[in-house]
């Protein structure tokens, strides 16, 4: 299952709290079939059949190839000087 460290713990708390975001919500990660990558975006809730990841408090909600593509990976987050989050995938160690 895919873990989360606690400098993406922390972005993806940060990101949920801003006040027009609802309680609940997460970060949602979704493959995207036609560029060829994963998407990242803030949700207010899972869509059906997405895998909800509570790490911490910071929720991921995966869609079914995204769960399963990133099953073996670990989420990694950074922040730079102006606040703008980066977040990396790597293996689990």
């Amino acid at each position: 299952m895919l873990t989360v460290t606690d400098n993406a713990v922390a972005a993806i708390r940060s990101l949920t709290a801003q006040p027009e975001v609802p309680d609940g919500a997460g970060l949602r990660i979704a493959t995207d079939q036609s560029a060829g990558a994963l998407q990242l975006t803030v949700a207010p809730e899972p869509h059906e059949g997405d895998r909800v990841v509570d790490s911490a408090g910071a929720r991921l909600f995966l869609d079914t190839d995204a769960a399963l593509l990133l099953d073996d990976k670990a989420l990694d987050a950074t922040v730079d000087d102006e606040g703008s989050v980066q977040f990396a995938l790597a293996e689990q160690s």
